[in-house]
């Protein structure tokens, strides 16, 4: 096997998953997180389509399933907490005999994480510098040591620092959606069970995010806005935009579920945005999930990007023998198709926060006459399915015993 030591920066749903189609092809991956410990927060996914087929194969659906956030769907409420509208979205899965599931990002991060055998782990640092040659790719990592690769992907995420140091700026490949989003901690007795609630002024929303299958509560808010000069790693400063932007608004219960998000020292904050990019790779470097293709949080579409172009990626290599130029290329062959239509994210933005009262208005009346239900379980059935079926690939069993959790 060719390039068979293999560096992947970031522990998320990408970097997990492709860590361990790696594992399973015969390589030697090695996963760099910034964080101390993995990740565990973050907002509901939507496992579907083929991200099914991808878990099914990995022998984790089941789990998936189990774990699953179990939320019967959206009400939009005024300004006194009465429900004004809402979207049944297990009643749509129902009708259609959907298979999706919509799970936890922690919980799926934490699945993928323990069902990794014959993967090193380095939590805490990440990757300072990239030099590339003929060979493979000289790593300096932030707490100053040295190691070669082979390849080095990056996971890494919207901001990914892999792509900023093999590609370019940022601005370069980072489309803004206008809007600013943000989740963290609130008290679960601040909505009902099972229900993800909105409460909407012009060009915001504030909301709360209730599992049926989690103790713990999540606050939502989403607001327009042109790009900001702002850090996304900048906690105190996107703490300070969040509480400006919404601090003064003291209807239903926005201000609950601010001071819980302010004070849940995992917030969330950043904008939404997409990553466009005419290749995936440069020389022995690539790009796997957020980095690559971001679809942004609007279009429900980030796990499933993540799952299937792991699996695409790891497979491609395994079938040339690791071959990167051949690899990279038809990784992003097989993959681009669904990363294009899944990016036409249509009317999501204008439906979850309307620009005007009017279109408030409009969006509550198309809920109450079951529009948008219509619309939301006819999209399942006529979105055009990606042309080429979900390839097998030839496996063979890791290279070297299981590592998993290490760290420096």
């Amino acid at each position: 096997m060719r390039n068979e030591r293999i560096l992947i920066s970031g522990a998320s749903i990408a970097g997990q998953s492709l860590a361990y189609w790696l594992a399973r092809h015969g390589f030697r991956p090695t996963v760099v997180e910034r964080a101390a410990s993995l990740r565990v927060g973050g907002q509901g996914v939507d496992v579907r389509d083929q991200a099914i087929e991808v878990a099914e194969r990995m022998g984790i659906m089941s789990q998936i399933r189990s774990a699953a956030a179990d939320v019967t769907g959206m009400q939009f409420v005024n300004v006194t907490g009465d429900a004004i509208a809402r979207v049944d979205m297990q009643k749509i899965k129902d009708k259609y005999d959907s298979a999706e599931v919509e799970i936890m990002r922690g919980d799926l991060v934490r699945i993928l994480h323990d069902s990794n055998t014959g993967v090193e782990y380095l939590f805490g640092d990440s990757i300072q510098a990239l030099d590339q040659d003929d060979d493979g790719v000289t790593v300096t990592f932030e707490h100053g040591t040295r190691r070669r690769f082979d390849l080095v992907i990056g996971a890494d995420g919207l901001h990914s620092t892999v792509r900023r140091l093999a590609f370019g700026p940022e601005r370069d490949f980072v489309r803004h959606l206008d809007h600013y989003f943000a989740f963290g901690n609130a008290d679960a007795t601040l909505g009902p069970d099972r229900w993800v609630t909105v409460y909407n002024t012009p060009g915001a929303m504030a909301g709360i995010y209730r599992s049926g299958n989690h103790a713990q509560a999540k606050a939502y808010f989403m607001f327009r806005s042109p790009l900001l000069d702002l850090d996304p790693r900048d906690a105190a400063a996107a703490r300070a935009v969040l509480a400006d932007r919404f601090g003064n608004e003291s209807a239903w219960n926005v201000p609950a579920l601010l001071d819980g998000a302010l004070a849940d020292p995992e917030l969330y904050f950043d904008s939404l945005g997409q990553v466009h990019m005419t290749s995936w790779s440069t020389g022995r470097i690539a790009l796997v999930g957020d980095a690559a293709y971001c679809a942004s949080p609007a279009s429900g579409a980030g796990a499933e990007l993540a799952l299937v172009g792991a699996y695409r990626l790891a497979g491609a290599l395994a079938a040339v023998n690791g071959d990167h130029p051949r690899g990279f290329h038809d990784y992003e062959q097989s993959h681009r198709a669904l990363v294009d239509r899944k990016q036409q994210i249509g009317p999501n933005l204008r439906l979850m926060v309307p620009k005007t009262r009017p279109g408030m208005a409009i969006r509550n009346a198309l809920t109450r006459l079951s529009v948008l239900e219509s619309m939301a379980g006819m999209e399942r059935i006529m979105a055009p399915k990606t042309s080429d079926p979900l390839p097998d690939y030839p496996r063979t069993q890791p290279l070297s015993p299981s590592t998993t959790g290490c760290s420096r």
